[in-house]
């Protein structure tokens, strides 16, 4: 089919999401994708941060193909083999304190099961997130979700959401108390603009959570993964080593395949009994097949030390664009920030066949690349920028 037939299908038969690119893509390799018109994109959006592998690394792709000649799907009804040994990973690659998995299907589900946990474990019902940050858009996610009008669409609202502002322990100090089950938050919020709070941020959050038996959950559906070249923000001294309770995944996770994650630590699991929690297809071989050859592959491929030195090239190369004001994030959770509105830049740069994203903030353009992207690539990137 060419482009137009399939935009005219899909405007038939699909409800409205997202104002889309005019591409349609037909298959993938790394950075690159190719349309239905054989045309070649570098994307350094990954699909909403999702293609942290590359598209179709051959270590994902192979272990894929081998599950699904095997069995596609059966649920936590059973126990699996490679089920197993992808929570075991996880566990493994996890700060200390974390000791168990949850499986699910999306950051939106592994979010409302975190505040779940958190109310199961205290007995309470008010979380705590906070201006800018987004959780997603099923019930109880977007109610924690301040960031434009993201909250109005969810309504009616789940009750006991309350908004601290992001990067400020006194207005977190002035809501937390003893109604609170949970701190949530993005600790880089990428929608927002890709904003970033001081390491001491943390630190406070994790003694206020202390001093009133408040769950700590760090909502790392973007930041895990290796994204910010750890693998995970909690732990790291991004976040002056502050462990969060419960670490929430997605994304990058699966390369593509939908899956999603509750990270825990032993005092959480230890109030998790049999049938407090539950999911069809959370969990599934498919998805835990994706799950482990993802981390495999990050771990093999250094991708991670990689995307650090992608973050640290940009930073020098950008130095020479005088319209560039600053560049926010950290690995390959990155926000150009301008002078004025990017809005022309985003498309001029898709016109000029790179693949971007922007944000909330007017003057950030996101970059959310795979983490195999390469120094020849962001190159590219700049040149067209100049």
């Amino acid at each position: 089919m060419n482009f137009e037939e399939i935009e005219h299908l899909e405007e038939q038969f699909q409800l409205a999401t997202y104002a889309k690119m005019r591409i349609a893509v037909k298959t993938g390799k790394g950075a690159w994708i190719w349309t239905s018109g054989g045309e070649k994109y570098l994307d350094l959006y990954g699909g909403h941060a999702v293609c942290a592998t590359g598209h179709a690394h051959p270590r994902v792709v192979a272990a894929l193909k081998d599950q699904v000649e095997k069995v596609l799907f059966y649920s936590n009804l059973v126990y699996s083999e490679v089920r197993a040994k992808a929570a075991e990973k996880l566990v493994a690659i996890a700060p200390e304190s974390i000791t168990k998995a949850f499986f699910c299907n999306s950051g939106t589900e592994a979010n409302e099961n975190a505040m779940r946990m958190a109310r199961m474990r205290t007995k309470r019902k008010k979380i705590i997130t906070f201006s800018g940050g987004f959780h997603g858009r099923t019930a109880d996610a977007i109610s924690a979700t301040f960031l434009g009008n993201y909250r109005n669409l969810g309504k009616p609202n789940v009750p006991h959401h309350v908004c601290a502002e992001f990067g400020n322990i006194e207005s977190v100090r002035q809501l937390a108390d003893k109604e609170t089950a949970a701190i949530m938050l993005e600790p880089i919020q990428s929608m927002a603009g890709v904003t970033e709070a001081a390491p001491e941020f943390f630190a406070g959050l994790r003694k206020i959570c202390d001093e009133h038996s408040i769950v700590l959950i760090f909502d790392e559906v973007q930041t895990g993964v290796g994204r910010t070249g750890n693998w995970f923000f909690s732990g790291s001294n991004l976040a002056d080593f502050v462990e969060a309770d419960i670490i929430t995944l997605a994304k990058s996770l699966g390369s593509g395949v939908p899956v999603g994650v509750c990270l825990v630590n032993a005092c959480i699991a230890e109030s998790i009994k049999t049938n407090d929690l539950g999911t069809t297809f959370g969990g599934g071989m498919l998805a835990a097949a994706a799950v482990l050859a993802t981390l495999e592959a990050i771990e093999a491929d250094k991708m991670r030390e990689n995307i650090s030195d992608i973050e640290n090239y940009l930073r020098e190369r950008l130095k020479g664009i005088e319209e560039v004001k600053s560049l926010r994030g950290k690995g390959g959770l990155l926000g150009i920030e301008f002078n004025e509105s990017c809005k022309l830049i985003h498309q001029k740069l898709l016109d000029n066949k790179i693949i971007t994203g922007t944000s909330s903030n007017p003057n950030v353009l996101r970059l959310l690349p795979p983490l195999c992207i390469k120094k020849d690539e962001i190159d590219l990137l700049i040149e067209a920028l100049k």
